[in-house]
């Protein structure tokens, strides 16, 4: 019963840490098609690729501005959570 719990506990941290990592990208990509959204109603401009540039630009330039929040947060979720789990401890 203790081991199901454990586990559970780190499967549930585990999913919140996905959250996490994946927000800053996730409301950048948001924000831009919004945006985009708002511009193309508003100038009746139906052109695919300027929905698809801008959001590509937006994911990209937060990925890589918020990639060591990311690293960090996974690999201390992984010392403290999954390692010693996995050694036993």
């Amino acid at each position: 019963m203790q081991s199901e719990t454990i586990l559970f506990d780190a499967l549930r941290q585990g999913l919140w840490i996905a959250v996490v990592i994946s927000f800053p990208v996730l409301a950048a990509a948001l924000v831009a098609g919004v945006t985009v959204g708002l511009f193309q109603a508003l100038t009746s401009i139906q052109e695919m690729t300027l929905t698809f540039v801008p959001k590509l630009v937006a994911i990209v330039g937060i990925f890589w501005v918020s990639m060591s929040f990311m690293t960090q947060t996974l690999v201390s979720f992984l010392q403290e959570e999954i390692v010693p789990l996995i050694a036993g401890g």
